[in-house]
This record gives structure tokens, C-alpha cells and sequence, in this order.
């Protein structure tokens, strides 16, 4: 760009630029923001396997995760920027294979459903879903007090052994859905959330999920095993307002939307808008925001990026 004569009035020389600022400006207001924003990081060593992740309905600014198999059954409660916030130890049930974490109300309340649902060996006859009501006090006095289940609902899949990491909960339905992991097409499932009696549930097959990225022909030739895991699914939420649920892969997220006049099966054969992730290590952890404008979303193996996902 030529620089302004020496003799030039100021003002005139300035004067394009002035003129084409409001232009600027407005195609800078425009712009839409990135799908995948850092909205903080997750540097507590207690957070080293982070495989459930749901947004609180009872404290603002506040993410509730849960570790993976293996480790001591605890709650975290992680503020939006990733700091720690409180640990709850969990009493009368162990971890054996934690895969994800739904927050939901119902009746007035507000209740975390904890899915012990992992199988990497497809040797579980059946399989636990523990329901808690969320903790009133995250003060420091919180940190180490211990949760017992208000209800767990004891199930097993209808045909053969299932690996299963993503879990949802719709209360006015009364459904808990759950996803495989390693079917393809992976297939949906529900099974009540309020069971009438204490027997073991045998989880309904609702259907199949459509749209879910199929490995490259890139990605088989550089690794066949690994691009396969890569686009099977590890989390699901379904927003507030019940009219999309999310889905995430190791190297996507899925939004499928539904109808009013839908049901879960039909919304999960539908079309998704599909936004690939920035990278995430081992990306197994995925809830909506308070209010539903967005996704949070992280990973295995600390330190590990907390991001926020823009889906309007």
C-alpha cells in the first residue's frame, strides 16, 4: 500500500481508511467464532483419566467429572477454567469401569447419573448405573464427604457382551439411552430410569446412529486399527431443552437434532452436523453448558485441555 504524500492533509490522507472502517468492522462482527475455543486446562493430578463430564444444574460455573476404571470412586467438581473445586469420595459401590456422567432433574431435583458401563473385554454379565443427588455445598468443608446412591439401576444388553462409553439421560421420557462403542454402526439403547422393581433391566435396542465418520482411506493405509477406534464413540449428553444430543468420537462431535414429533431413534437416523476436534488426548468426556449455547468437552491423561465447543 503506497504511504500518503508529505503534503497531504492529514485528515485526507486519512480519509479511505475512515471511510472503510465501518466496512471493517462489520465484517469482523460477523465472523463466527471457532468451533473449539481453550476454555481452560486440567493440571490436578487427581484428574489423570477424566472419562465422564456433566455441566452442574446446581451451581453456575461448575463442571462435575469422574475418573475411569480402576481408580477410587469419586465425584470432582471442576470450575469452567479447570480448576479444582471439591472431591467427593463415593461410598457402597466401586469403580469398575467408569465411562460417563449425565446431570439431570427431575421432580424438583437435581441428580448426577454415573455410567459403569465400560466392558473392554465384553465380560460383564451386566452392568451399573448409579443416580446421586448433587451436593448443595462445594465449600471446602465439601471436599471429602461422602456420597451414597439415592437409586442404581442393575442391567445387561439383550444379545452378547457390549462395550459401552456413552450415556444420556431424558427424565421426562424416563430414559436412560446408551450408545456402543465398537458396533458399526454403533447402536442405541435405552433402559428406564426409574425401574419399578429391583430386577436386572434388559436394555431395549431403540436403533442404529447414522453419519457417524467412517475411517479415510488415508487413515486405514498409514494405521487400520487405530483409524477405527478413532470414529468410535466415547460420551453422549442430550441438551436442556431435549431438542439435539451430542455425540463425540475420538476425533469428532456429532450434533443431531430432534423433531417435536420425534423420538430418539428417529433424531440419531437423521443427519448430523459434523465438527471435526482440535486435538484432545484420548477425547472420552463431553457435556452441555448450563443453558445449552454449548459444549464442554476434554480428555484422558492429565494435563489435558478443558474446551468449550460453539454450536450455535
Amino acid at each position: 500500500m503506497p504511504m500518503p504524500s508529505a503534503h497531504a492533509p492529514p485528515r485526507l490522507a486519512a480519509l479511505p481508511v475512515l471511510l472503510g472502517l465501518p466496512l471493517l468492522l462489520a465484517a469482523c462482527s460477523v465472523q463466527k467464532p471457532p468451533f473449539a475455543q481453550l476454555s481452560g486446562m486440567l493440571m490436578d493430578d487427581r484428574l489423570n483419566e477424566v472419562s465422564g463430564l456433566a455441566a452442574s444444574r446446581a451451581h453456575e460455573d461448575v463442571l462435575w467429572m469422574l475418573d475411569d476404571g480402576g481408580h477410587a470412586p469419586r465425584l470432582f467438581a471442576v470450575g469452567t477454567r479447570g480448576q479444582l473445586l471439591a472431591t467427593f469420595r463415593v461410598d457402597g459401590i466401586a469403580n469398575t469401569d467408569w465411562e460417563d456422567l449425565s446431570a439431570f432433574e427431575l421432580d424438583g431435583r437435581r441428580y448426577l447419573l454415573v455410567a459403569d458401563t465400560g466392558d473392554n473385554g465384553g465380560l460383564r454379565r451386566s452392568l451399573q448405573l448409579h443416580v446421586f443427588e448433587e451436593p448443595a455445598a462445594l465449600d471446602a468443608q465439601a471436599t471429602g464427604r461422602a456420597l451414597r446412591p439415592d437409586w442404581s439401576i442393575a442391567f445387561r444388553w439383550p444379545d452378547g457382551a457390549r462395550d459401552c462409553e456413552a450415556v444420556a439421560v431424558d427424565p421426562i421420557l424416563g430414559q436412560v439411552l446408551l450408545i456402543s462403542k465398537k458396533r458399526t454402526p454403533p447402536e442405541l439403547f435405552a433402559v428406564p430410569l426409574r425401574p419399578r422393581d429391583e430386577e436386572v433391566q434388559v436394555a431395549q435396542r431403540l436403533g442404529t446412529l447414522t453419519g457417524v465418520p467412517p475411517p479415510s482411506a488415508e487413515e486405514l493405509r498409514a494405521n487400520a486399527r487405530m483409524a477405527r477406534i478413532r470414529h468410535q464413540v466415547t460420551a453422549a449428553d442430550i441438551a436442556p431443552d431435549r431438542g439435539r444430543i451430542a455425540v463425540m468420537t475420538y476425533n469428532e462431535v456429532l450434533l443431531y437434532r430432534r423433531g417435536a414429533r420425534q423420538n430418539w431413534a428417529q433424531a440419531l437416523a437423521g443427519k448430523p452436523a459434523v465438527h471435526e476436534l482440535p486435538w484432545l488426548p484420548q477425547a472420552e468426556a463431553l457435556g452441555w453448558a448450563q443453558g445449552g449455547r454449548g459444549l464442554f468437552a476434554t480428555g484422558e491423561f492429565a494435563p489435558a485441555p478443558l474446551l468449550y465447543l460453539n454450536t450455535d
